[in-house]
């Protein structure tokens, strides 16, 4: 890489850079401080055994939660793992039945398949063109044996946030427990699980300026009152929900993050919404250009395009040494299937393939938006201009029509 290419990261969805004020709280926990939580007869054990109690006030604090109600996991993934599988194993006497969203991070979908494997039944539950699940649907879905409904906070795609107190009402109101993936959501936007009606709730220190490799999951203590089994079995840790040694330097740091997250975040969503609507507004001067998700209720800090006639990585390549974006989700990106996400809402094969994902974060400059927008703006041209496609629209053919060879 020459020295004078810059670097531009606008892929907060898929991670964050860590925050130094951090980075500066951890480090005393991977020399000095190096105790054993679960170390209870000498000091190294209470001293880590503090700054974990701490964490877990800090992060409690963060979704209204009581500190007792917050269990560490190594991420999202694995609290996601123990909260469904952990229900679904818990409350079997009641029932069989899990309600979820097709637009659900592939940590809950493929969690949901490998419990209908085990002969537990799954409602995916479809969206609207926005992104918008039908609280009506969702109602009737409800039956006699369903135990939990698991239905992200917001989507990582599109930003689109579900109306999580009306869901937790019909749950309530039905007797069923709500989980909700909340990883884009933490320390980003206000949360609180009390008033919200949530019983179960996820989130990761890597994706609000933390640590990789801790999550959070709260288990709601009192009305209801609920347990889950646990899926990794040793020592009895995190009351019995979550065996292993803890990751103390993990632990302080995703407390910390939450912390500056509260302080910083209705400032910092302010921000990014004036600089994600300025990217639109730029991009929408192109022609053929759509943004997908409901533009109404979403994440202040994230947006997602579809240039029509433009095959998204083909996009991304003609700027991906300068400027980090993403076509899809960051944890499918292997596979160049479209996202499954935007198909959801209904977009073709075409548009869904043409579409870039920018995420905003704490460190993203109005310098760095400008460039981004100018650089991504020049790419569409280029690839429009060396497109036959877009020849055919620019003539008026109607490309639905065109029968095209198989070779």
């Amino acid at each position: 890489m020459s020295a004078n290419k810059r670097l531009i990261y606008l892929d907060n969805n898929a991670t964050t850079a860590m925050d130094p004020r951090v980075l500066e709280a951890m480090l005393p926990y991977f020399t000095n401080k190096f105790g054993n939580a679960a170390s209870r007869n000498h000091p190294f054990g209470w001293v880590a055994e503090e700054a974990v109690d701490y964490a877990r006030e800090q992060v409690a604090k963060l979704i209204g939660a009581d500190e007792r109600e917050i269990i560490f996991t190594s991420g999202s993934t694995e609290a996601i793992n123990l909260a469904i599988k952990g229900v679904a194993d818990m409350y079997h006497s009641k029932g069989n039945h899990i309600i979820t969203v097709t637009t659900e991070h592939k940590a809950v979908l493929d969690t949901c398949h490998a419990l209908e494997k085990k002969g537990i039944e799954v409602t995916y539950l479809p969206v609207d063109e926005k992104g918008n699940i039908d609280l009506k649907e969702l109602e009737a879905t409800i039956r006699p044996t369903t135990v939990l409904v698991a239905i992200m906070y917001a989507n990582n795609e599109t930003g689109t946030i579900h109306p999580m107190k009306e869901i937790g009402e019909i749950c309530n109101r039905k007797g069923v427990l709500l989980f909700s993936d909340a990883t884009q959501v933490a320390g980003k936007i206000p949360v609180n699980v009390k008033e919200s009606g949530i019983h179960l709730l996820c989130f990761t220190g890597h994706k609000m300026y933390g640590p990789k490799g801790v999550g959070v999951l709260y288990v709601s203590r009192k009305n209801p009152r609920v347990k889950v089994t646990a899926q990794m079995d040793g020592g009895g840790h995190e009351r019995g929900m979550r065996s292993g040694t803890l990751n103390v330097p993990g632990i302080v740091g995703i407390g910390k993050a939450a912390e500056i997250a509260m302080k910083d975040m209705e400032e910092e969503a302010k921000r990014l919404s004036t600089l994600r609507d300025k990217v639109e507004n730029a991009f929408l001067q192109l022609e053929e250009v759509v943004v997908n998700g409901d533009t109404e209720q979403r994440m202040p800090h994230v947006t997602n395009i579809s240039f029509k006639h433009v095959e998204g990585e083909g996009l991304m390549m003609t700027f991906n040494q300068e400027i980090a974006v993403s076509s899809g989700s960051a944890c499918t990106s292997a596979s160049l299937e479209p996202s499954y996400v935007l198909k959801a809402l209904g977009l073709g094969d075409d548009l869904a393939h043409s579409s870039l994902r920018l995420s905003l974060g704490r460190f993203t400059t109005d310098e760095e938006v400008d460039y981004a927008v100018e650089k991504i703006s020049k790419g569409v041209e280029h690839m429009r201009s060396i497109s036959p496609i877009w020849e055919m629209y620019k003539e008026g053919i109607d490309l639905k029509s065109v029968k095209w060879s198989e070779h």
